[in-house]
């Protein structure tokens, strides 16, 4: 054990003065600064092509360090309520890991983890006629 902490000390380059304490009670402190613990993100492109594609996308979306592409043509082509289950198990996952999800086109979907959020341009209401406003003639 202490060859296996000896080990670490000289990777980790911590003060001797802790170390030999967590020697002497078993454990080791370790630094969890955000340096230490920065994970690259990943982005990652997913074809859906029947319900079953979707589990890898949830897993990866769970682990929290990938955002996932989705293609859904070949399942929209094939079975819409095949699609519409596979989109509310994505859409439930979000949900509950804090996420966010979007489609982009008729066939894209984006779903990123809490860390990320999709931007959604705001579009202009169309200018709705006041009825009240409008008079009509008849012939007098």
């Amino acid at each position: 054990m202490k060859s296996f902490l000896s080990r670490i000390k000289e990777k980790m380059g911590a003060s001797s003065r802790v170390l030999h304490e967590a020697e002497d009670e078993g454990y080791l402190e370790l630094d969890t600064s955000a340096e230490a613990a920065k994970a690259k993100i990943t982005v990652r492109p997913f074809v859906i092509e029947d319900f079953e594609s979707v589990k890898p996308i949830l897993d990866v979306l769970r682990e929290g360090t990938t955002i996932a592409l989705v293609n859904i043509k070949p399942l929209k082509d094939k079975d819409l309520v095949e699609l519409k289950r596979a989109i509310n198990k994505l859409k439930k996952t979000c949900d509950a890991i804090e996420g966010d999800i979007a489609g982009f086109g008729d066939n894209w979907i984006a779903a990123v983890p809490s860390f990320a959020r999709i931007h959604r341009h705001k579009q202009p209401e169309e200018k709705k006629e006041d009825v009240s406003e409008v008079t009509t003639y008849g012939d007098e």
